[in-house]
């Protein structure tokens, strides 16, 4: 009889799952015995989980958010079960997930382009409450348009289920992406990995068994990236420029260098970001756009004076902004004008300051790289170590070029004899 089923619902820490130290949040559900289980979007720290109460701990900032969230899935899950069984209905744990999460009662015939809305509706939810960076939404626009024109091109459809998935789609995929958009390999295998993320989304919602490109191997070749030497930034720091706007491009761009923030974050700075740090001096602290990580960078002189400089500048005091900064699309541009007036051959774009800060400034001067790690905002040190190989490759070459100089091109050769 329907009315003897029986529903169990329990919140759930699954530290089988771990990213950057943090686990998901499921919510449980068992109808006569069977289970099944709903992600919630919400990852902690095991710290952070009270296991008693299977609920987030009131340490945790988001602890009344995501309880408030567990609570509503469950009363809804609830709602919806209570119902049905006083309809004499028999229903299932799948069956009360699907209807939860709004969605039909046929998930192996969902597409890849159901996932890909599905996933990016979600998204764009999280964006207009500020859960999540618009690069980050544009990247998965971006990449659902890819797979739209690979489709037609490769196989002549506007869609696949994505039960008809199979690796064989990454590796063509990957192909096209490399010889028909020419995207270099690191491009194309973040786009790849944005599909592996959406279809891990789909495993995670019973619309299919099992990731079809979990065998797909996704490499990253390290980029050369550009920096500048410390002559090179006194050149662009003490070079007479009497253009202002050149003039305050420059000294964004040197701020910069001192500070390590990225453009999109420099843009955006208001005189309270300036706090008294741990050590009495002043600090600038937010939460990086790309990561939403914490950033916190105590003001060496330099940077100190370049915003006293610009404290009663018309544009901070109207925009309440630390900086005179201009939009990205003309900040790179008179960047190139400034390095073709300090006579540097190298192509100044905006990130390259945060590279300059990261191994001239800090790194090659003996800072530690966990300090660096942490005043850059990174998620992962593994992230900064690539700077770490920067420096290595730096000195390399700079003791290449010594070598060169005091023993000629053909030292590795030269042998030592001894006449015994």
């Amino acid at each position: 009889m329907n009315h003897k089923q029986k529903l169990r619902l329990r919140n759930r820490l699954n530290l089988q799952r771990q990213k950057e130290g943090n686990h998901p949040i499921y919510v449980r559900i068992y109808v006569d015995g069977k289970k099944t289980e709903i992600f919630t979007d919400y990852w902690i720290k095991k710290v952070d989980w009270d296991n008693n109460r299977k609920l987030v701990k009131s340490s945790n900032k988001k602890a009344d958010v995501i309880n408030a969230f567990l609570n509503r899935v469950q009363t809804s899950i609830e709602t919806n079960f209570y119902n049905l069984r006083a309809q004499n209905v028999k229903t299932s744990a799948l069956e009360l997930k699907n209807k939860y999460l709004g969605i039909d009662e046929k998930p192996a015939q969902k597409t890849i382009l159901d996932a890909f809305d599905y996933h990016n509706t979600k998204m764009e939810e999280k964006l207009k409450i500020n859960q999540v960076a618009k690069k980050t939404y544009i990247r998965y626009v971006s990449t659902r348009k890819k797979v739209v024109n690979f489709m037609k091109h490769q196989y002549k459809v506007k869609d696949i289920p994505l039960s008809e998935l199979r690796l064989r789609f990454a590796t063509e995929f990957e192909h096209y992406l490399l010889t028909k958009d020419n995207l270099h390999t690191n491009t194309a295998h973040k786009y790849i990995k944005n599909v592996k993320k959406i279809l891990n989304m789909s495993v995670g919602l019973d619309w299919i068994s099992s990731n079809p490109f979990k065998n797909f191997r996704c490499s990253y070749i390290a980029p050369k990236r550009e920096i500048l030497t410390q002559e090179e930034v006194d050149r662009i720091r003490f070079k007479e420029i009497n253009i202002p706007r050149l003039s305050e491009v420059r000294d964004v761009f040197i701020f910069c260098c001192y500070t390590g923030f990225a453009y999109a974050d420099i843009y955006e700075f208001e005189y309270d970001a300036i706090i008294k740090g741990i050590d009495g001096g002043s600090w600038l602290k937010k939460n990086r756009k790309k990561t939403g990580v914490k950033e916190s960078v105590p003001l060496l002189p330099v940077a100190m004076e370049i915003i006293e400089k610009y404290r009663e500048h018309p544009y901070c005091i109207n925009k309440n902004r630390l900086l005179p900064v201009n939009s990205n699309q003309r900040y790179n541009g008179y960047l190139k004008e400034i390095a073709d007036i300090c006579g540097i051959k190298k192509k100044i774009t905006s990130h390259i300051a945060r590279h300059t800060f990261a191994t001239t400034i800090t790194l090659s001067n003996g800072v530690p790289i966990e300090t660096v790690s942490s005043m850059l905002g990174h998620s992962s040190i593994r992230t900064t170590q690539i700077y770490a190989k920067v420096v290595e490759s730096k000195v390399s070459e700079d003791m290449n070029d010594l070598k060169s100089k005091l023993f000629g091109k053909s030292s590795d050769k030269t042998k030592l004899t001894s006449n015994l």
